[in-house]
């Protein structure tokens, strides 16, 4: 086999070839026309490994036709960039200006290292794009991210790793000189986890195991293999997903037991602090919520721990935040009622907002009737008045409904209370 990955031989070099991503790059998208004007602007790319971020950013290098230079935020500094800004700032006017400057992992960037970005990118010496599998309003400082789009690449779907695997086995050099036939694929697809490069280096490994000319893959064979031999290919941190999913699952099912033991995996394993205390607030938001609103405050509490006294010490922090939060009554009330009244604002679109409900800080709009009848709920009895809240052709949508959680019957009876049944169903 040769000593360059499938993965790395099969990396398209045109937006043509490019698969997935069809939100952004999709005929007419803003970024597709950018590429193709020549005029794009300083960007971060961020989604999951394995979704063609810095393929991307290659493409878009060799799209605009303009000089490409990678570092990697694991191993590059301040000395690093600047040596890069001044190569290609000392080129003046032979054209080599406002070439890229492509950073993986750029959330692993510190603040410094991250500021000493900003002059080149405002005078326009480079155009920066950045990677990250982290969120960037996290991740990377408030100043470059307002010089930069933000775009999200998602996990690739089913059919476009699959068209991935066929396009391997018969155009790749070394594969198409074998008859192999996908007879089975979800193996191969569970392994890879979304991941286009853990996917063909996988399927790499799992040809390289057979032997002849003549190879049919089947789940079977694909987990035999790769079960032996998946530190051979898995280089990029899936456990990084599997084990924060574990996790999550493991406090969100009550079991503190658990939870303690995949937080001790992660701190083993190195993973950063900041993003164990970030999804303890996401959970307690979405998976405990109302049913104990001490929850977000606790997890909020353990991220700001983190940040004033640091580690190792902050691992009693967040072992103190997934206990209680393990241990607490569970709701998810709040997650499901904000995507029942996203669906709904989807559907309905721009719906007016009642008039009596509009700000009237004009003439005109006091005129026109703005405010007239809203009525005031603190001159009502328990500070309550009866009144229209949602636009016309909506009232009466019901998008809370209480979990089963002693504090959220109390909510319930307390909306009946108020509203009797107008919000039964």
């Amino acid at each position: 086999m040769s000593v360059i990955p499938l993965a790395e031989r099969m990396r398209p070099t045109t937006l043509d070839e490019y698969v997935g991503q069809t939100h952004i790059l999709g005929e007419g998208s803003g970024l597709r026309k950018a590429i193709n004007s020549g005029n794009i602007p300083s960007m971060i790319f961020w989604g999951p490994p394995g979704v063609g971020k810095t393929t991307l950013a290659q493409i878009i290098a060799n799209t605009v036709d303009r000089p490409f230079h990678a570092l990697s935020a694991i191993n590059s500094g301040v000395k690093d960039i600047r040596e890069i800004i001044e190569k290609v700032n000392a080129q003046g006017l032979f054209g080599q200006n406002n070439a890229i400057l492509f950073i993986d992992e750029i959330h692993r960037f510190s603040k410094s290292q991250q500021d000493s970005l900003l002059g080149a990118v405002e005078k326009g010496i480079i155009t920066l794009i950045g990677a990250t599998t982290e969120n960037p309003s996290f991740e990377v400082i408030s100043a470059l991210l307002s010089r930069c789009q933000v775009y999200t690449l998602q996990h690739h779907t089913k059919e476009e790793l699959i068209s991935l695997m066929e396009r391997a086995i018969t155009e790749d050099d070394i594969l198409k000189k074998k008859k192999i036939t996908l007879k089975e694929t979800e193996a191969l697809l569970k392994t890879s986890g979304g991941d286009a490069r853990k996917l063909l280096n996988g399927l790499e490994l799992v040809v390289s195991q057979m032997g002849g000319n003549e190879i049919e893959i089947t789940n079977e064979f694909v987990k035999s293999i790769l079960q032996e031999n998946i530190a051979m290919y898995d280089k990029d941190g899936e456990q990084h997903y599997d084990i924060i999913s574990a996790f999550i699952k493991s406090i969100r099912g009550s079991d503190p037991n658990a939870a303690v033991y995949w937080l001790a995996r992660m701190i083993e394993g190195g993973e950063d602090p900041k993003f164990i205390a970030r999804r303890l607030i996401i959970l307690a938001a979405e998976d405990i919520g109302l049913a104990n609103t001490n929850g977000l405050i606790i997890a909020n509490a353990a991220f700001d721990a983190i940040n004033k006294i640091g580690w190792p010490e902050g691992r009693i922090v967040l072992a103190q935040a997934t206990i209680y939060l393990a241990t607490s009554p569970k709701g998810n009330s709040a997650y499901k009622a904000i995507g029942k009244a996203q669906a709904v604002v989807k559907e309905t679109g721009n719906l007016p907002v009642p008039l009596h409900l509009r700000n009237a800080p004009t003439k005109l709009m006091k005129d026109l009737g703005y405010g007239e009848e809203y009525k005031y709920s603190h001159e009502g009895a328990n500070n309550f008045i009866a009144q229209e809240f949602m636009p016309e052709d909506i009232k009466g949508s019901s998008f809370y409904t209480s979990g089963s959680s002693q504090r959220e019957k109390e909510i319930a009876q307390t909306i009946i209370n108020l509203w009797g049944d107008k919000y039964s169903t």
